[in-house]
């Protein structure tokens, strides 16, 4: 197939639906498609007959699959072989740093979270000598399950002909002027990117705290050492890892965003459902509990339906009539019975109508505050200023550990966690978490003690699960009481080049 014959319809490969076109860009299009076998949006690159660096960006987009990052846009296939070369990527919908900017400045701790994971994602890619060179706010994106994406790398560079005398401090430059319009909704340059240029004093751009209050000075500072490579404290910042270091032990606070009205659909399974050797369906999911409660009863068919014979439907019929009728004999004459002792209760017969404890389902409990417990630390302190955000009802904000070098907390402490206080003593039936991506070896204590020991950590906690991560329900196999439910975590999920927890939100269901 030519590629002066591609237009939507087209299918690439036997497989490759093209749908609809996104954009364009120097000869380079990029498709929203559709995989036919598995039955999947993706993102299509096809390339104009005279483009001049077709083999270059197939050869960048088969390295970048082999990044071991999953916050890189996965490459799925990528072919130059054949009369109509082309790249298949994921389909990332969701949020860009652009749109969000659309509605001014982001808080100065979001803008760093999002910043430190763009930085450690680059700092990945650089140890598998690929770069970006091309980092604007529409390269950053949350998906919509929550994930920071971030486009482009190495194909970008490829597809439009960028290169550096040092990509590393290129990139780093970069990674600092999307701190500046994460910070302050300009561009550190010129106008770019829907973003007004930066004001001049003196001639220079303005800093962020001169543009935005509440950025602190480190923040500050460390827009100056990469966006504008200034030797300040340390020197400028010249690689993504310096800049990842530096952001390490920020606040994540990644937004969920919410689906935009014309969010991509997936794919009507029907028009392709065939899957290769190795590749497997999704398997279904077990129901939370608080899914299980609000599952709506099954709805149960008439006798009759569905085929059974109206012969057999009448002897059914006529059978429960005279077991209805039985059923009615039977009460009528224990009623009678009743009735003809004067209610008075016989030697030795007992009556439970008074006596039978009356059963509470367990109802929300209401956390009063929340603090990083690190008992087993030089200074106690994980991360004690934003705890709250686990408990604020708010699933866009959370609460995380430090960062360590290791799942074992680098060897330091045998664990680490969130304490709630409930602010008294209370029976802990359910505990609910949403929990960030990747493995968490988690506990559950519950007791009145601020000794991790005392509460149960590694010996008898009230639940513990391995590996668990996103939305997780603990249902205590017997109730627990006490004043604190700490979540404990005795190995953590790697989050870029360090390790750590993190805890959107918590639930708390028992009695008081």
């Amino acid at each position: 197939m030519s590629t002066s014959m591609i237009e939507p319809g087209a299918r690439l490969a036997d497989r490759y639906r093209l749908d609809s076109q996104v954009s364009q860009t120097a000869g380079a299009t990029l498709w929203k498609a559709t995989d036919e076998t598995l039955a999947r949006l993706v993102g299509v690159w096809t390339f104009a007959d005279d483009f001049p660096r077709t083999g270059e960006v197939v050869r960048a987009a088969r390295a970048t699959s082999r990044i071991a990052d999953s916050r890189v846009t996965q490459v799925f296939d990528a072919d130059d072989s054949g009369p109509a070369p082309y790249v298949v990527e994921e389909w990332v919908a969701g949020q860009s740093l652009s749109d969000l900017l659309a509605e001014g400045p982001l808080e100065p701790e979001r803008a760093a979270g999002l910043v430190a994971e763009a930085a450690e994602t680059l700092a990945t890619a650089h140890t598998a000598g690929l770069y970006h060179l091309n980092l604007t706010p529409g390269k950053l994106i949350w998906s919509l399950g929550g994930a920071v994406k971030v486009t482009g790398i190495g194909v970008d560079a490829a597809m439009l002909g960028i290169g550096a005398d040092n990509p590393a401090a290129a990139d780093a430059q970069g990674l600092g002027r999307l701190l500046y319009a994460a910070l302050t909704a300009h561009w550190p340059t010129e106008a770019r990117n829907g973003l007004p240029a930066a004001p001049l004093v003196a001639g220079a751009p303005c800093q962020p705290v001169q543009l935005k209050s509440g950025v602190s000075q480190y923040l500050n500072d460390l827009v100056c050492r990469s966006a504008f490579l200034a030797p300040l404290h340390g020197g400028a910042l010249s690689s993504a890892r310096e800049l990842a270091d530096a952001l390490a032990d920020v606040p994540r606070m990644v937004p969920l965003p919410v689906a935009p009205p014309n969010a991509p659909m997936a794919p009507d399974p029907a028009r392709g459902t065939s899957r290769r050797s190795g590749e497997f369906p999704a398997q279904p999911q077990a129901p939370s509990s608080r899914q299980r409660q609000a599952a709506p009863a099954p709805q149960r068919r008439r006798p009759g339906a569905g085929g059974v014979p109206p012969g057999v439907t009448k002897t059914l019929v006529a059978s429960l009539a005279l077991i209805v009728f039985v059923g009615v004999v039977v009460v009528a004459w224990n009623i009678g019975s009743s009735m003809s002792t004067g209610g008075d209760e016989g030697p030795g017969s007992q009556t439970t109508a008074g006596d039978e404890e009356e059963t509470v389902a367990p109802t929300a409990l209401e956390p009063q505050a929340a603090n990083g417990f690190d008992p087993l630390g030089d200074d106690g302190d994980e991360h004690n200023d934003i705890a709250g955000q686990a408990i604020d009802g708010e699933p866009t904000t959370a609460w995380n550990t430090q960062g360590y070098n290791s799942a074992d907390l680098g060897g330091l402490k045998s664990g680490v966690g969130l304490r709630i206080d409930l602010g008294q003593s209370a029976e802990v039936h359910e505990v609910s978490l949403s929990l960030g991506g990747g493995p968490h070896d988690t506990e559950i204590l519950v007791g009145d003690s601020e000794d991790p020991a005392a509460l149960g950590a590694g010996d008898s906690p009230a639940a513990a699960r391995s590996g668990v991560e996103g939305e997780v329900d603990f249902e205590l196999s017997e109730p627990a009481e006490g004043r604190y439910v700490v979540v404990w975590f005795t190995s953590l999920p790697q989050d870029g080049s360090r390790y750590r927890g993190i805890v959107n939100e918590v639930e708390l269901r028992g009695k008081t």
